[in-house]
Parts: C-alpha cells; sequence; structure tokens
C-alpha cells in the first residue's frame, strides 16, 4: 500500500480483459488518475510524454516499455523521435480504460523514479 492506503499500482499485474467488460467510469478514472504522475487522460486514453538527454537514452527507455508490455501481455501506442516519447494506454478490447492502462502506466513512471 501507498501513504494515501490504496495498493501500488506498479506492484499489481495485468489480468486478461475481454469484450463486455464496461471500461471504468469516470470517477474510477479520476481515482487512478491521482495516483499517476505527469499522465493525461482524454478520450478513453491515458498518455506521457517521456524526453531525454539524447537518442540512446530514449531508445534504452523504449525498450524497456516495450519489455513492461510483453510481460503485462498490455502493449501501448508510443511515438518515439530522437529525444522523446510518448506513451499512450487504452483497452482496446472495451473500448476505453481500464485497470490494466493504469498498472501499466504506473510500471512506465517507476523506470524514471528516483
Amino acid at each position: 500500500m501507498n501513504e494515501s492506503g490504496s495498493i501500488d499500482l506498479a506492484s499489481r499485474h495485468c489480468t486478461p480483459c475481454e469484450g463486455g467488460t464496461p471500461p471504468l467510469s469516470r470517477e474510477e478514472v479520476g481515482r487512478m488518475m491521482g495516483q499517476l504522475e505527469g499522465w493525461e487522460s482524454f478520450d478513453g486514453r491515458i498518455e506521457r510524454e517521456f524526453r531525454f538527454k539524447n537518442y540512446y537514452q530514449t531508445m534504452a527507455f523504449v525498450n524497456a516499455v516495450a519489455w513492461i508490455a510483453n510481460r503485462e501481455n498490455h502493449h501501448p501506442a508510443m511515438q518515439v523521435g530522437y529525444n522523446i516519447c510518448r506513451v499512450s494506454y487504452t483497452t482496446h478490447a472495451i473500448g476505453g480504460l481500464s485497470e490494466n492502462d493504469f498498472i501499466c502506466a504506473a510500471k512506465v513512471e517507476a523506470l524514471l523514479s528516483d
């Protein structure tokens, strides 16, 4: 648990999400956004832009995100440039956000935490 009493998202794992499961409500999204830093929520997705000193650091980050995606079986959209990477999560099977999106976002965020 973290200081707010909620379970740390980065310590959780994704569960398979099937069609027919409703996306998170606006209230649930708002509550979960409070556990992330620097992410934005709109149009049924969450995303964050990460900036780096150089291409090597950017690609190391992209590879680490790919490793998380493979391990959790939940894959983001990524836009990659020389020193920038925008990571975006949504759950296509339900047409919106699921807890899996927030779990993976927290794991990505943890890559750069102290």
